[in-house]
């Protein structure tokens, strides 16, 4: 799920910005230390915005920068339990795919693609159904629902696992084949009476 939170933090202005505007000074530094991160609290931060500055710094001796608050916002990235999502896959491996879900890469293994019975064809770089005939294969769009998150720190994301073994999840043109078989019955109905 993106969204905006609001941070407060202490930035250091190191001497050599000290000449330039001091909101574009610390939004150069925040991004620095926030952009591309991932935080358990709050996600994988995406980037740095809205910056403000207090424009009373402190100087710490043995220092040349200059400390000043700031409050800004940050937009993020935090894969949420149980939450479907889009994605497109990215990767066909021997044990699964790797789907594109916001900035991050989630595992979709093979046993929760679907309840077929399946193999992989690495030539064709596809997952195949061996009764349904169904597949999955790079540039696959799939709605998928996250059932494993596992944060950590800095610039790494542990672990994002994600299923589609349950209806109307999977690639999307299998779930508009089910909407089809779900909606016969009812205009059949519909004819009748």
């Amino acid at each position: 799920m993106f969204q905006l939170v609001e941070l407060e933090d202490v930035v250091r202005i190191p001497p050599q910005m000290l000449g330039m505007d001091l909101s574009k000074a610390a939004a150069e530094e925040l991004s620095r230390k926030y952009s591309s991160t991932a935080n358990p609290e709050l996600g994988y931060i995406i980037r740095v915005i809205d910056v403000e500055v207090d424009p009373v710094g402190r100087i710490v001796h043995g220092d040349g920068a200059v400390y000043h608050k700031v409050r800004f916002r940050a937009l993020v990235f935090y894969p949420k339990l149980q939450e479907v999502v889009e994605g497109e896959v990215v990767e066909i491996t021997d044990f699964g795919a790797f789907v594109r879900i916001g900035p991050l890469d989630a595992l979709l293994h093979i046993s929760q693609v679907t309840d077929d019975y399946l193999t992989v064809d690495m030539r064709q770089g596809a997952i195949v159904g061996k009764g349904t005939g169904k597949m999955i294969k790079g540039g696959t769009r799939v709605r998928v629902r996250i059932s494993v998150v596992s944060m950590g720190r800095g610039m790494r994301m542990d672990k994002i696992g994600v299923t589609s073994r349950q209806p109307f999840l999977g690639a999307l043109e299998w779930i508009d084949e089910e909407i089809k078989k779900a909606r016969q019955p009812a205009q059949a109905k519909a004819k009748q009476g």
